[in-house]
């Protein structure tokens, strides 16, 4: 037999069993690592067995939520103070009047309009305009205005309703930040002061319109109503009285009419309506009340009362002391220091029918007012006292004894549902 040098030649294994080393090696691996994980997964369970049994000061629960904070009641409103808009008026003589009812009634939230009327003189109305723009307090805050160019106003005539819408359609202009029209002559005074009235009226509905209203026209449906007139105030620049023509007319059917008493203290909403008229109300009642005797007792209450959007918010009341005959002549009484106790009882705002620098007038300033001689009312918005030269906050209110005399007779006309069973009958 040959033999191959340096090489050796093993007999070939069968087919069968030529996997089988490889298969054993594989599955000796495979045990290795299944074990290996195995006991890692006991270590990792020991472990967290290990902490919970013997650490207690561990804890491996989940963390319940930290105890919500009590819930806290919400803050009350804020009190929003209004602002008010005065029309002062006056005729012939009345200068002076006028200069002491606008300090009695002055207060920085307030708007102002000072109208004497084409009657005056032309010193006066002068005088008028320079005596504001003089007065360092009302040309700081700008809030006194004076109807420069005067209207001819004959009172029992149109030309007042006319002169009235006018100074509401420059308080409008001048601003529509203010929350109640107030209409007031010469010889008005007030017998609270204006943080009184605001603090007073804070705590009321925005939307209430005060303002005497009945449809019972009485000897008034004879007297005015049926009655045509000309007011010569529309075409002339000399005052006259109104004069009548014939013949007579019918009461009218296509609306109601109301009277009641010339002032008023009406929201800026309706005073809009009058202006703006978006509804034709306004303008129509206008014409028809052109030839109305004493016209400005009958227009703002037919107008109200015939609004389906504002005669619900009506209230029966002009909040004036006023002492009539009866029936009731042009002009009110005139009140006097006799009227003073029933004055203050009534708890009216307002009151007229003054003299010029009566007795009475230094009565309500000394004691209802608080206010020095020549100077306006104190309040709580001012410095520099006794006189309030400067403004500490227009804001702030000092509400005094007349604020509850107020609330008396708010809760009276207003605080319950009563007031509507008298409203716009």
């Amino acid at each position: 037999m040959d033999f191959v040098k340096g090489r050796i030649s093993l007999p070939p294994l069968p087919v069968g069993k030529r996997w089988v080393l490889p298969i054993f090696v594989s599955s000796l691996i495979f045990a290795f690592l299944l074990l290996t994980s195995l006991n890692m997964g006991m270590l990792a369970s020991l472990s967290t067995l290990n902490a919970a049994l013997f650490s207690p000061d561990i804890d491996t629960s989940t963390p319940s939520p930290a105890p919500s904070p009590p819930l806290q009641p919400p803050p009350p409103p804020a009190v929003i103070i209004p602002r008010l808009a005065y029309l002062i008026s006056g005729s012939k003589g009345d200068l002076d009047c006028l200069w002491r009812t606008l300090y009695a009634l002055y207060h920085p939230r307030n708007i102002y309009v000072l109208h004497l009327d084409l009657k005056s003189p032309v010193a006066e109305r002068k005088n008028l305009a320079a005596r504001v723009a003089n007065q360092s307090l009302f040309s700081m805050v700008g809030n006194v205005h004076v109807i420069s160019k005067a209207n001819m106003v004959t009172y029992r005539g149109a030309t007042m309703v006319a002169n009235t819408l006018h100074a509401c359609a420059i308080l409008l202009k001048k601003s529509k930040d203010w929350d109640w029209f107030i209409n007031l002559s010469a010889s008005d005074y007030p017998l609270v002061t204006q943080d009184d009235l605001l603090f007073t009226f804070s705590k009321l509905p925005k939307n209430l319109n005060f303002l005497e209203h009945t449809s019972v026209l009485g000897w008034k449906e004879e007297q005015r109503a049926k009655p045509l007139i000309i007011d010569p105030g529309l075409y002339k620049k000399s005052k006259s009285d109104v004069f009548w023509v014939s013949p007579k007319r019918e009461l009218p059917n296509a609306f109601k009419l109301f009277t009641g008493s010339a002032w008023m203290v009406l929201t800026r909403e309706f005073i809009e309506f009058c202006i703006w008229g978006w509804d034709n109300l306004p303008r129509t009642l206008l014409m028809y009340y052109t030839n109305f005797l004493s016209s400005p007792e009958g227009y703002f209450q037919t107008v109200i009362c015939n609004s389906q959007e504002f005669n619900s918010t009506a209230v029966n009341h002009d909040l004036h002391y006023i002492t009539w005959d009866n029936p009731p002549k042009q002009h009110p009484h005139i009140l006097t220091l006799n009227d003073t106790a029933k004055m203050i009882k009534s708890n009216f705002p307002f009151a007229r029918k003054f003299k010029k620098n009566d007795p009475v007038l230094d009565k309500i300033d000394a004691e209802l007012l608080r206010r020095p001689k020549n100077a306006v009312v104190p309040g709580g918005w001012c410095t520099g006292m006794p006189k309030c030269s400067n403004i500490s906050d227009e804001g702030r209110l000092d509400p005094g004894p007349g604020s509850q005399r107020l609330a008396q007779l708010m809760d009276k006309l207003v605080m319950f549902d009563s007031f509507k069973l008298d409203q716009c009958k």
